[in-house]
């Protein structure tokens, strides 16, 4: 029977790239002269400190940018509040949504229910697999999904006839 998995990754070769071009870039930028502003990746986090929240807003900015051109999705990224940090900087937390939630594989799977189609949808950790016994079907689904939103990007791969 036909299948294909439903996922959401990030490529983190592009996204340490990214990194190391927004690092770049602040480092010879002249509004960014002495503010000792740091892009890190932590645990699939960006850590993002500056001088002030208008730097750390602008160092964001940057990398939103950076991230963009290397093809990395926007909607994998989980952004936090900007919060004060030790000696009146600031800092903001950026998480890289990887793999799908059980939250939005449920709705994925009530959504490809309720739209009636012959296949069968399963949560398998984070992803879910679609089958049935159509290839039409499948596309189906697949389109479906695409003009459909759940907060972050979805790759459909391993689809097998």
């Amino acid at each position: 029977m036909p299948s294909f998995d439903i996922v959401s990754k990030v490529n983190w070769h592009e996204v340490d790239n990214a990194l190391n071009q927004s690092n770049k870039e602040l480092a010879q930028r002249f509004d960014f002269k002495g503010s000792d502003t740091k892009v890190e990746l932590k645990e699939e986090a960006f850590a993002i400190e500056s001088s002030d929240e208008f730097k750390v807003q602008q160092a964001v900015d940057v990398l939103h940018g950076k991230l963009a051109k290397r093809q990395v999705p926007l909607d994998a990224l989980d952004a936090g509040e900007i919060e004060p940090a030790g000696g009146g900087r600031a800092r903001q937390q950026i998480k890289v949504k990887s793999g799908i939630e059980e939250k939005t594989a449920k709705s994925i799977v009530k959504s490809i229910k309720t739209a009636k189609l012959k296949v069968q949808a399963a949560i398998q950790g984070d992803s879910v697999r679609v089958t049935g016994k159509k290839r039409d079907d499948l596309q189906g689904v697949i389109a479906m999904l695409k003009d459909e939103s759940y907060g972050q990007p979805l790759q459909f791969e391993n689809f097998r006839d």
